[in-house]
């Protein structure tokens, strides 16, 4: 058994983190906006910090489980969410703008329901 405050607390983290992404995400209307101008430069930093973030916090939630938790709930893609971290960090200079506009607008709502039934089951 993992300690199941300690993953809540994880879990809390990340969907924090997750809510200042669609904060930060809603004057995005197309991948362009986040490369023409230095406001939209700045929002994908700041959404690629939390997106790193994230994938950390997962990547310890792994830790802390033993990784008998996340694949309980197959609606995210694990692996993905994990990787994006590496991608970003290791690859920065190379991301392509469109790749985080999909996952912001496509991924990061079905990640926040996700997360808050993770948590709702935990506790």
């Amino acid at each position: 058994m993992y300690d199941k405050a300690l993953a809540v607390e994880v879990l809390s983290q990340i969907l924090i983190a997750t809510h200042r992404i669609v904060r930060r995400f809603e004057k995005v209307e197309t991948p362009d906006d986040f490369i023409l101008s230095d406001e939209g430069q700045d929002r994908l930093d700041a959404i690629c910090m939390m997106l790193v973030a994230i994938g950390e916090s997962l990547k310890k939630l792994d830790k802390i489980t033993g990784s008998s938790l996340l694949d309980n709930y197959p609606q995210v893609d694990w692996k993905s969410a994990k990787g994006l971290r590496d991608i970003i960090s290791h690859a920065y200079f190379d991301l392509n703008a469109e790749a985080v506009y999909e996952t912001c607008k496509n991924d990061i709502p079905v990640f926040i329901e996700t997360i808050s039934k993770i948590i709702e089951d935990i506790k």
